[in-house]
């Protein structure tokens, strides 16, 4: 059996979407209790400061990027389980995506919430994601050295294996 040395709980585990014999399936979270589950990520598009100031000015010549990309963050977030093969089709209750400029570009945000069986993290992760993707498209034709990257977990809150925050 495969273990994770950084169970949240200290001690190894068996990764759960392996069953015995190591093949991959989905979880069986039926008899798992409902509970409020909220996980937020972050993310980050490098860029020159001309463009970061055009995509914070909304003066892109295909539109509002940062409308545009949150649009697509939320949209992904609510399809993570057609795009992830074995993440659980969740109903959300609230994802929230922000943008802050930053002296590297353009940081995202993306906070999901759920009363579920399982939590969000995948969610708020693929959000965060797709909306760096968005803003590469908006942006392209204006710097197409872009980077997307720091994309990660920062927290989360809810379900068995307890809260979750990063640390510096």
């Amino acid at each position: 059996m495969s273990t994770d040395p950084q169970s949240p709980k200290g001690k190894g585990t068996r990764l759960t979407h392996l069953d015995e014999k190591g093949a991959a399936h989905m979880v069986d979270v039926s008899q798992k209790p409902v509970t409020t589950r909220k996980a937020t990520a972050k993310g980050l598009i490098e860029m020159t400061a001309a463009t970061r100031d055009l995509v914070m000015a909304s003066a892109l010549k295909k539109g509002d990027a940062l409308a545009t990309a949150r649009i697509a963050g939320i949209m992904a977030a609510k399809r993570t389980a057609d795009l992830v093969p074995l993440c659980h089709p969740l109903s959300l209750s609230a994802i929230r995506i922000d943008f802050e400029a930053c002296a590297e570009g353009i940081e995202m945000t993306a906070t999901v919430s759920t009363c579920e069986r399982t939590g969000v993290e995948m969610e708020a992760l693929t959000a965060v994601s797709v909306a760096a993707l968005t803003l590469y498209d908006m942006a392209k034709a204006v710097e197409r050295s872009m980077r997307i990257g720091q994309i990660r977990l920062v927290s989360k809150e809810g379900g068995a294996s307890g809260d979750y925050h990063e640390t510096a």
